[in-house]
This record gives structure tokens, C-alpha cells and sequence, in this order.
């Protein structure tokens, strides 16, 4: 019998900021500058900015149909619509937080076709359609911790990667998924140039353990806040992984390989004494240049509202503690 998991972390729709008054109100002053803990790789920077202002309209996502299991609502305040989309990194588009809402519009995401492929006995395509038809969907408010020390709490819609793999009959030798975004630098404007694309060799690339990859949190979302995923949080499909620091989420995935040899990771890559490979939320381990003990919670407050809270170890998610048992959470960072 399949081991049942009880989230450790229940999440309701309490105090969610509808998508009515996010369209309402988008003049948000840009003119200022924000400066937070953004980590300074290759002379490129991890830079705060501010909310989108702009009045291009907003990206009008198709409502998805899917279930919303109680085990995983939250009373937790959502980060709004408005923020979640205007305040991320996707340096594919950019640096700067608001680059990816300002220029992911040029992306095209369908037709898409996504590959499971290496180490698996039935390897498989999907097209477009298939992402958000070939498995049902569920809601699931996770929280979202950045190594940047800000979190988000976002209402993801998607199926389970264990689904996903189960379905392509993973060998008996794998031990690894590797994980690849598209590579499309006539509407990437990141992946044209080094200073732009932040100093990152593209195609952007993650990995999981196998274990990790099948345990049932970790998500693979086409949807946010009901509907398809806007191009600049990662359309047509992205990982989460929410007990992880959010760079471990890709984006706009392309390609899914299984393999017996833990893969190179983007940014273990770039700076491999800032970002291991596991990445798991840990306010016990700091980032070299700053403290992770705790983060600022981005909800409905102003843009300078300190906002802060204790970081949790896993993020809050204690029941994947058993994946890491023995291991020294120092050394595999």
C-alpha cells in the first residue's frame, strides 16, 4: 500500500487579493530604487526592483478546471495577483524583478512539447494540450521562500512530477532528474546577451534527486491563481518544489531526463560555494553574504514593509525531513 503524506503545512483562501482588484489598480511608482539582499554573481545583480507600472493589458490567462484537496488550502495571507506577477526572477527576460512582465509577453508557448527521456523505459512527448489535459489538475497554496530572503504564499494548479514519471517507467539505475528551459533567444532577450541574462550559460538548467522528484510535493504547475501560467512565472509548465529556495523551480520546461549522475545545476554552476545542489530552505545555513534566518513576506503591505518572519527549516514542510536523514545539511546545502 502507498505511503499516505499529511502536509505538514495546511494553506485557505483567506485574504486572497482578487484578480478584479489587481486589474483595478496597476500605478505603482517605479522611479525609486530598492535595494535588498541580491546576490552579486559574475558582477550581474539580484536586484529588488519595483512593481510593474506599465498599462499594456494584463495577461489574460485560460481558466483551468481542477479540484482544490483540503490538505493543502492555507489561512496563510496569498501573495497578490498583482506582486506575484510583476516581482520574480526569470533572468531569461532579465535581472531586474519587473523585466520578465515587462518582456515575457514576447514569449510563445504554444505549440510547446515537453520530453521525459533518458533512463526511463517509455519515453514521452507532450504537446501543449496535454500539460494541463493529460493529467487532473489540483490547486495547491505552497509557500515560496527565494534565497534572496523574500517569500511568497501562491495558489499553484498543476499535477504531481510523480505522475508524470511514473508514467514513463523510470529504469532501475536512475537516480537523478534532470531538468531544462527553453532555449529561444529571439524572444529571450536575456539568453542574447551575458550582461542582460545576468552572466548565465543558457539553456537554465536544475536537477533533483529521484526520491525528491517522486515525493508527492513537489509539483508540476501550468497554472497560478486558477488559471494558465503567465509567460513571465514560467508558461506553459514549471517545477515546484516547495520546501526548496525558489531557483530550484524551473521555468518553462523543455526537457526532462532521467540518469544515474547527479546533474549540473545553473547556478551551482556559476557559484557553486553559494548554491548547492540540494537547496533546501534552511534558516541554519546562511548564504555567504547574508543571513537566512529569516525572510520578508510579500502580501498586500507597501513596497517597504519590512514584513518579516522566522524561516522555517524545509520551509515549513517537515514531512520531507526523512529524504535527508544522515545527511549534513552543511555540506549538502
Amino acid at each position: 500500500m502507498p505511503r499516505i503524506y499529511k502536509p505538514s503545512v495546511r494553506l485557505t483562501d483567506h485574504d486572497v487579493t482578487s484578480e478584479t482588484v489587481y486589474r483595478e489598480r496597476r500605478q505603482i511608482l517605479k522611479s525609486m530604487g530598492f535595494i535588498g539582499a541580491g546576490a552579486l554573481i559574475s558582477g550581474n545583480a539580484h536586484a529588488l526592483g519595483w512593481f510593474s507600472d506599465d498599462d499594456k493589458p494584463a495577461f489574460a490567462g485560460k481558466p483551468l478546471d481542477y479540484r482544490k484537496p483540503a490538505a493543502y488550502r492555507s489561512d496563510e495571507t496569498q501573495t497578490p495577483y498583482e506582486k506575484a506577477t510583476s516581482y520574480n526572477n526569470f533572468y531569461e527576460f532579465g535581472t531586474g524583478k519587473d523585466d520578465p512582465s515587462e518582456y515575457a509577453s514576447k514569449l510563445t508557448v504554444d505549440p510547446w512539447t515537453l520530453s521525459v527521456e533518458g533512463m526511463v523505459e517509455n519515453p514521452i512527448k507532450l504537446d501543449y494540450d496535454a500539460l494541463s489535459g493529460r493529467f487532473a489538475l489540483e490547486e495547491r497554496i505552497y509557500r515560496l521562500r527565494c534565497v534572496e530572503a523574500w517569500s511568497m504564499v501562491l495558489p499553484w494548479t498543476g499535477f504531481e512530477l510523480a505522475n508524470l514519471l511514473k508514467l514513463a517507467k523510470p529504469l532501475s539505475g536512475a537516480k537523478y532528474v534532470a531538468f531544462e528551459t527553453l532555449e529561444r533567444p529571439s524572444q529571450m532577450r536575456g539568453q542574447r546577451s551575458r550582461f542582460t541574462g545576468g552572466g548565465v550559460d543558457y539553456p537554465y538548467v536544475e536537477g533533483l534527486r529521484l526520491d525528491e522528484a517522486m515525493h508527492p510535493l513537489t509539483l508540476m504547475a501550468v497554472g497560478l491563481y486558477g488559471k494558465t501560467l503567465p509567460p513571465q512565472n514560467g508558461a506553459p509548465i514549471r517545477l515546484v518544489v516547495p520546501w526548496k529556495y525558489g531557483f530550484k523551480s524551473i521555468k518553462s520546461i523543455v526537457k526532462i531526463r532521467l540518469t544515474d549522475q547527479e546533474p549540473p545545476t545553473t547556478w551551482n554552476r556559476l557559484a557553486a560555494n553559494e548554491y548547492g545542489f540540494y537547496a533546501n530552505v534552511n534558516p541554519a545555513v546562511d548564504h555567504p553574504r547574508w543571513s537566512q534566518a529569516s525572510e520578508r513576506r510579500i502580501t498586500s503591505g507597501g513596497l517597504l514593509s519590512r514584513n518579516r518572519i522566522e524561516t522555517q527549516l524545509f520551509n515549513g514542510y517537515a514531512e520531507v525531513a526523512p529524504l535527508y536523514q544522515g545527511m549534513d545539511l552543511t555540506r549538502y546545502y
